[in-house]
């Protein structure tokens, strides 16, 4: 353990030889050798110029639903506690919440939800929390992020300074956004706003939410009851069985490359996107694989949901990356498809 030295000018929040266990849904054993929560700018601020002084290296963890550790860290991690969460109403009809980026993310839509607002409700039962989801631009059962994100706010690491970012300048796409690209380790997000709507605006396409369409009294909280039951059959709850939910990305391929494969497996299960290319499920491309029910070396594939890695020995993240590989490696085999890890690996 390393002694606190106050002639160093340490942070307040600064933790040594934290573990981050206990922090990350998927529970796998490390250590940061700095840690530090912050609950205000200036907090995050002297974390920075502390590890600036240092010369180590930080990375920022939210909820830790979508990291996965193969090693201990070897520098600084920030944790935002951000966590004032508000409304402002906008035009007719319409919201705006605003929050921290320490919230967590079902707060948020619990937030919404009990107010009766539109928006978030197909979002629900998402690990993680606000200042994440932008960066992932998080989505489910037909809705994405992107879809109700007004703006936020973030530190700009190498300038020093807070800046905005619009809906445009966030760069979204499919689990991507400019934070995951040519921004990434530079911005820290603080709080972030989202449009929200008192019009009943349902979105109910997804399978099993299509038999709400015909219901008159129809709420918010009634979609989100409905997409918590259909999650639950298919993910396993991380405090109980340690996940990081959907640990693959679902490939997207061409049109052509689709209709082969679909010629070979009849069953294949796709969705055409807007752009013409096909998104396929890599839960049935893993589960075609052999590995639905997998399990070896204490983890494992989830027996509901094959594009859920499990960890129930709390097994090191090298253990369950080498598995991950195995599976791309298989799936690349039979179907030459690349399935891209979701969490981001470190060190």
């Amino acid at each position: 353990m390393i002694e606190r030295n106050p002639e160093k000018n340490w942070p307040a929040c600064l933790e040594h030889n934290k573990p981050l266990g206990p922090l990350i849904s998927m529970a796998t054993p490390a250590t940061a050798r700095a840690f530090c929560r912050v609950e205000s700018l200036a907090d995050l601020q002297a974390a920075l110029a502390w590890a600036n002084a240092e010369s180590l290296p930080y990375m920022v963890l939210g909820g830790g639903s979508n990291l996965l550790f193969v090693d201990d860290y070897p520098g600084l991690v920030i944790q935002p506690g951000f966590s004032q969460l508000a409304l402002a109403p906008g035009a007719e009809g319409q919201y705006q919440l605003v929050g921290g980026a320490g919230v967590p993310w079902q707060q948020v839509v619990d937030f919404a939800v009990a107010r009766n607002l539109w928006g978030l409700e197909n979002l629900t039962r998402i690990p993680g929390s606000l200042g994440a989801a932008p960066i992932q631009n998080i989505g489910a059962y037909g809705v994405e992020l992107d879809q109700v994100f007004d703006s936020l706010t973030a530190l700009d690491v190498q300038r020093g300074e807070v800046v905005a970012f619009s809906r445009e300048q966030c760069g979204f796409g499919y689990r991507q956004s400019v934070f995951k690209g040519d921004g990434k380790g530079r911005y820290i997000v603080l709080e972030v706003r989202l449009n929200l709507s008192a019009e009943p605006r349902p979105v109910l396409s997804y399978q099993g939410l299509e038999d709400l369409a015909g219901e008159s009294a129809l709420t918010p909280a009634k979609v989100a009851a409905q997409v918590a039951a259909l999650r639950g059959q298919k993910l396993p709850d991380p405090a109980a069985l340690p996940n990081s939910g959907s640990f693959f990305h679902n490939p997207l391929v061409s049109h052509a490359q689709a209709d082969r494969l679909r010629a070979r497996y009849p069953a294949l299960v796709s969705y055409p996107q807007p752009d013409g290319r096909v998104k396929l499920a890599a839960g049935w491309l893993i589960e075609q694989a052999g590995f639905k029910g997998f399990a070896e070396q204490g983890v494992g594939v989830h027996r509901a949901q094959a594009l859920v890695l499990v960890n129930p020995g709390r097994e090191s993240g090298a253990r369950v990356l080498a598995l991950a590989v195995r599976i791309q490696h298989k799936v690349r085999e039979l179907f030459d498809v690349e399935l891209v890890i979701e969490p981001g690996v470190y060190p």
